[in-house]
């Protein structure tokens, strides 16, 4: 058993699959998010959408980078996750503007106190006036905020976002086809509406990234913080402090470009807590001037690279053989684990969070916008005929098959 499922979580979300199987699958089955008719307004060319998701466990990131430094800033990255997690979900299926967004926070009064409500719900806000430099429009139109001591031991930060579209501007994934190409954007580095290094580590996987790199002192200093039921083999078993110092060398003009030097300084403690990226800039761009060229967009998250399984429109072999190194962050997680790389690969991104399937003749534009946003961005793969779905890794002259 691997150590997620020792810890109780599962990359492929099975049982909640199992759980919903029975569901409406709405107008597009394989879009990635689930699309329904016009109820709103009772048009038939446009739909309706709405998507719940937030930060997960990584909120427990903040709580211990917080009380063991007392910087609370932390707590405003958080915010931008639980937003990212949504808004990207939703820019996968072609929306980027007019968006609505409900914040849901439960938390332990008793360990986080009102400063740190303020510091999420008011940087909800600054990443909502952000983004709207960008053309993307999202209202913020508050939410529930309750005191679940007997719930939770310390937040959950979640949010569900509404959008109404129009019909022909959607991304449904239906376009995938043999011989596409799939184009990976890097998760990692310092895109130009960033204000400093990226991890890439986005907002899943953090369960065990949080075990698997801290030191085994976290798990007796702040209990609060873990499910006491586990194992104590499972828990905090890594070797770094939150404050462990870390450089991040520029391995590209790129890298050099938008750190302005060398490289980064920072720690372990930011480089788990590095905001979830969002690609809504690029993606606005793309979906304003490439749509038609774009067949397929997906966002690798929960189930990591394996994630695209879920949506394709018939039987294909996804081919990935020109992926990108993994970002420090995985390396680091992957050393202290001792978690094999079919695990790696199914738990975290490992350094492309945003996938655009193409034809092949649209991939050098597409990369070429992507590269405007100082966004790494290549063709990690592609998409062939086959008699039942599969999905073939290439990375370290090692390959996995799922």
């Amino acid at each position: 058993m691997s150590l997620y499922a020792q810890r109780g979580v599962s990359a492929q979300k099975e049982e909640v699959h199992q759980a919903t199987e029975r569901l409406d699958k709405g107008l597009y089955p394989n879009a990635f998010c689930k699309v329904y008719p016009d109820y709103l307004g009772g048009d038939a060319g446009w739909v309706n959408l709405m998507h719940a998701d937030g930060a997960g466990t990584k909120s427990i990131l903040a709580y211990l980078y917080w009380k063991e430094t007392g910087d609370a800033s932390v707590w405003k990255g958080i915010a931008r996750d639980a937003i990212a997690m949504n808004l990207d979900d939703l820019l996968c299926v072609g929306i980027f503007d007019n968006l609505l967004f409900s914040s849901t926070i439960d938390r332990n009064k008793r360990n986080i106190p009102g400063e740190v409500l303020s510091m999420i719900i008011n940087g909800s806000q600054e990443f909502f006036d952000e983004l709207a430099g960008y053309k993307v429009g999202i209202r913020y139109l508050g939410g529930e905020t309750a005191d679940v001591g007997d719930v939770v031991r310390t937040i959950a930060v979640n949010g569900t976002m509404t959008a109404r579209w129009p019909k022909d501007k959607l991304i449904t994934n239906d376009k995938i086809k043999a011989g596409d190409v799939i184009i990976g954007c890097a998760s990692s580095g310092q895109a130009t509406y960033e204000t400093d290094y990226n991890s890439g580590i986005g907002s899943n996987g953090l369960t065990s990234a949080r075990h698997d790199t801290l030191h085994k002192t976290y798990g007796a200093r702040f209990p609060e913080s873990y499910d006491t039921g586990l194992d104590d083999n499972v828990v905090y078993i890594g070797p770094h402090r939150m404050t462990d110092p870390v450089e991040i060398p520029a391995i590209s003009e790129m890298d050099r470009l938008s750190s302005g030097s060398a490289g980064w300084s920072t720690d372990i403690g930011h480089l788990l807590l590095s905001p979830t990226r969002t690609y809504a800039p690029l993606l606005r761009q793309l979906l304003t001037e490439k749509f038609d060229s774009i067949h397929g967009l997906i966002h690798c998250s929960g189930g990591g690279q394996t994630k695209c399984m879920k949506y394709l429109p018939g039987n294909f072999l996804i081919v990935k053989d020109n992926l990108f190194d993994p970002p420090l962050i995985f390396r680091l997680i992957q050393d202290a684990s001792g978690s094999d790389a079919r695990e790696m690969y199914q738990v975290f991104n490992m350094g492309h969070r945003l996938e655009i399937f193409a034809d092949p003749a649209a991939a050098e534009e597409i990369i070429r916008v992507v590269a405007q946003f100082n966004i790494d961005a290549r063709v990690v793969g592609h998409v062939e005929a086959a008699a039942e779905k599969k999905l073939i890794l290439k990375q370290r002259g090692e390959e996995i098959v799922y």
